[in-house]
């Protein structure tokens, strides 16, 4: 089984953009959870995480985007992330099968800085990261 990175889909609303993914993983939900929720995972395929602190209203400034905090987390299912500046990030954990897993991430912002080609490609460095540590 292969993972894949489905259409992307994004949507304005005034000055408000807001990015859709449905990304299917052949690893399980905890694999991919510390790829999403470490600075370890996150600086594998998306960007150095400065402070990360794993809990509801925990600190976190992701280098390059901004500071914030966790605004969602439920262990092996949701972490969210709104940054001053950045948005908010959310990735949205599902098994998917037998020994798959399914991320339903959403990204919300101001102005046109992310884009739906940045995040395909992000998405496809993690699928060749968790390929690698097979």
């Amino acid at each position: 089984m292969t993972g894949s990175v489905e259409q992307g889909i994004s949507q304005t609303h005034g000055n408000t953009h807001i990015l859709h993914f449905l990304v299917r993983f052949p690893r399980p939900v905890e694999t991919l959870w510390a790829a999403l929720t470490t600075p370890e995972g996150l600086a594998a395929w998306f960007t150095s995480a400065d402070v990360l602190e794993p809990r509801l209203g925990g600190a976190v400034t992701l280098r390059d985007l901004g500071s914030g905090r966790v605004t969602a987390w439920d262990v092996e299912r949701v972490a969210e992330y709104t940054l001053e500046g950045g948005g908010r990030i959310r990735f949205h954990l599902e098994r998917d099968g037998d020994r798959g897993s399914a991320l339903r991430f959403t990204h919300e912002f101001q102005g046109g800085v992310e884009s739906e080609p940045r995040w395909r490609a992000r998405f496809e460095r993690l699928l060749d990261v968790l390929e690698a540590g097979a």
